[in-house]
């Protein structure tokens, strides 16, 4: 928020109103993602990963996600979403009316992952972890399931096997 704030006012300072909006506006690299709420040890093991999560990922620049939280993160634009601390996915929900036992999972650079399909790429969720890590994926950045390449080393290195 910060940033923002600073770059609008050094824009102030030298360009007409109507350009101090639109410079606003162009130097902000903010998106709304909505922020879970981990307990206790998930909320740690969250703390940790967004910690060591990577400047890029699948060569997308880092950029700041509202609101600012230890719980999110965004890459590039459109947006790679990663939320830590997300509830156990339905379909893998014994009683949940999505509940699929035989829903698509792959393993990638040590963690593994369930895949979901949308409207426009994939939702990657880890499972076998002590904490659900969710990883939206546009499908402009096909094939999809590359972002999960730099994102495995800091989940391996920060939420622990468990059930």
């Amino acid at each position: 928020m910060l940033g923002r704030v600073i770059c609008a006012r050094r824009r102030y300072l030298a360009l007409p109103l109507l350009t101090v909006l639109v410079g606003a506006v162009s130097c902000s690299s903010s998106e709304d993602v909505a922020v879970p709420s981990p307990p206790g040890e998930a909320a740690r093991h969250c703390r940790a990963l967004h910690k060591e999560l990577p400047r890029t990922v699948d060569g997308l620049a880092r950029r700041t996600a509202e609101p600012v939280s230890d719980f999110t993160a965004i890459w590039g634009d459109p947006a790679v979403k990663l939320r830590c601390g997300v509830p156990k996915p339905d379909v893998l929900t014994y009683g949940s009316e999505h509940y699929n036992p035989k829903a698509d999972a792959a393993e990638v650079n040590g963690v593994e992952w369930l895949f979901e399909k949308q409207d426009d790429g994939y939702r990657f969720t880890t499972v076998l972890r002590k904490a659900y890590v969710e990883v939206t994926v546009p499908g402009k950045y096909a094939p999809e399931v590359d972002a999960l390449t730099d994102l495995a080393g800091a989940v391996r290195k920060t939420v622990p096997k468990g059930v």
